[in-house]
């Protein structure tokens, strides 16, 4: 992992859809007065008659891809996580997903994360909202290199995305030579005997300077890398919980209905297992900087470390 450099995915999103215009002529992308904010300005640039600004109407924009995938188009529309999933879920439910549409959603923003712009711009409910959703793939990177390599492999795949991306800088943490992203398969990032922690997002980092803390100490933990939540990993999260006594779920989401339950989903009936939830306890976020609020609610890795000292006793 390289602390050194950090990037905001949000920005990976911006130069990837640029990078993939040469590439793919069909490739059109859509935004809410938001462009400067959701980076899909560094597209707009490139290809200003392939960006469409459809102003503060999320919906009317949901509507408008929809029908662009119709005609062979690939669609990337882009709001902050609130809107475009929170404002705008039964568009997305009805106009993308129930005829199966290959329209991809860009959401930046998401998460506390967001910092300062408060509870209300806090999106903590929007992975739970889009993983219910029949056919819908969801994906949260972790870095800047993932992120590229999610919305790559959202164009290039038929059928409608979630992409999950964030406002701050996050270190690179897929730096191998030997990386590569595939769809549905979790990475496990560093092995370890006591126990094993899923994680994705802006977590991953954090989770794996916990993990590093904890070894200090005599506690070895597994780093598994969810970075597709739905279609879910089963495999890797069975092989990763297997002799354990207890594993945990990490993100940057409510601890209801996103890694924390889908991870639930697949110990319960396969393997039951103790799951710990580190993640946002049924309330809402509030007005700060990232990393305080990453502190706050104990998703930095000192809050990691915490919490998995505490339950493993």
């Amino acid at each position: 992992m390289n602390c050194d450099i950090k990037i905001a995915t949000r920005d990976s999103y911006g130069n990837a859809l640029a990078e993939l215009g040469d590439e793919l002529p069909q490739l059109v992308v859509l935004d809410c007065d938001l462009a400067g904010a959701t980076k899909t300005s560094v597209f707009k640039r490139k290809f200003p008659s392939r960006h469409i600004d459809c102003g503060i109407a999320e919906a009317d924009m949901t509507g408008i891809g929809a029908g662009l995938a119709t005609c062979g188009k690939i669609p990337f529309i882009s709001s902050f996580a609130m809107f475009v999933a929170g404002r705008n879920y039964e568009q997305v439910r009805n106009s993308i997903a129930y005829p199966h549409l290959n329209v991809k959603i860009g959401a930046t923003h998401a998460g506390i994360t967001v910092g300062e712009d408060g509870a209300t711009h806090q999106c903590i409910e929007d992975l739970a909202l889009m993983r219910v959703i029949p056919g819908m793939t969801v994906v949260v990177p972790c870095d800047d290199i993932e992120a590229r390599a999610a919305v790559r492999a959202a164009a290039l795949t038929d059928g409608p995305f979630y992409l999950r991306f964030g406002r701050s800088p996050v270190p690179i943490v897929n730096d191998d030579p030997g990386y590569k992203f595939e769809l549905g398969k979790a990475v496990v990032l560093r092995q370890g005997a006591d126990t094993t922690i899923f994680v994705n997002g802006v977590c991953v980092s954090e989770a794996l300077l916990a993990a590093d803390m904890l070894s200090k100490e005599g506690i070895e933990v597994c780093v598994v890398n969810v970075h597709t939540l739905k279609p879910i990993d089963s495999d890797t999260v069975l092989d990763c919980s297997k002799g354990k006594k207890r594993v945990f779920t990490c993100e940057e989401h409510s601890v209801i209905g996103g890694l924390g339950s889908a991870v639930c989903d697949v110990l319960s009936e396969h393997m039951p297992t103790p799951v710990s939830k580190i993640g946002i306890n049924d309330v809402f976020g509030q007005s700060g900087t990232a990393s305080g609020l990453m502190a706050e609610y104990g998703l930095d890795y000192k809050g990691i470390a915490r919490a998995i000292r505490e339950k493993l006793g």
